[in-house]
């Protein structure tokens, strides 16, 4: 008896073994078949008995077109037999997809991020007018709190505007402005408050917990 025993690893290799072996023996034995009649006949049962496997792809459109895809994969594309769709060939499912391409943004200041120069793309398109100069100076901002996070010492204004004239290739000027951007202390304290009324919570948090056990 151990003599007829069958591991797996001595048994053929399943292409897709969803489907499990009996389904592989059946196709296997479709390619057998001496005429072509015969071959079309065992097909359709097979195609009839991968669609009872998987009952909740019926209404997914094209799921016949894909069952018989699957027939012709795992037959190894040897199976001579009439199909209802386009017969696939080994070369299409072998055939290596093109690289997708990325889009590659290599910005000077890095430290700046790519949505500021969006936001600086946006802000070139719109109308000379107190929208557009509210938005150009939040936009300073922004660049200056930025700079902040990536260097921790202060920076002067002049250097901001210089960034800001050349990342909109010169189309937004603030050289000569005399309104002076947010200090440095002021762009930087909402984060730390942000970060201590975090640890403020967890500490009370913890502090009303011991309040509640109980003592023996």
């Amino acid at each position: 008896m151990i003599d007829n025993l069958e591991y797996n690893t001595e048994r053929e290799h399943l292409i897709i073994p969803e489907y499990g072996r009996h389904m592989q023996k059946m196709i296997n034995y479709a390619k057998s078949l001496e005429t072509k009649e015969e071959r079309n006949k065992v097909a359709k049962g097979i195609i009839a008995v991968m669609g009872n496997m998987q009952p909740h792809l019926r209404d997914v459109p094209d799921f016949q077109h894909k069952l018989w895809d699957q027939l012709f994969i795992m037959s190894n594309f040897e199976l001579d037999a009439d199909s209802p769709y386009e017969v696939p060939t080994k070369e299409i499912y072998e055939e290596r997809p093109e690289p997708l391409k990325y889009p590659q943004n290599f910005p000077k200041y890095r430290f700046y991020g790519n949505n500021i120069k969006t936001m600086i793309d946006v802000a070139n398109t719109w109308e000379e007018g107190e929208l557009k100069e509210a938005l150009v100076y939040t936009i300073a901002n922004h660049m200056k709190k930025c700079f902040l996070n990536w260097n921790k010492d202060t920076v002067e204004d002049a250097v901001i505007f210089n960034h800001l004239f050349e990342l909109s290739g010169g189309k937004i000027d603030l050289k000569d402005s005399e309104e002076d951007l947010q200090d440095a202390t002021n762009l930087m304290r909402s984060k730390s408050k942000y970060s201590n009324s975090h640890s403020k919570k967890g500490h009370h948090k913890k502090k009303s917990n011991n309040r509640q056990r109980k003592r023996y």
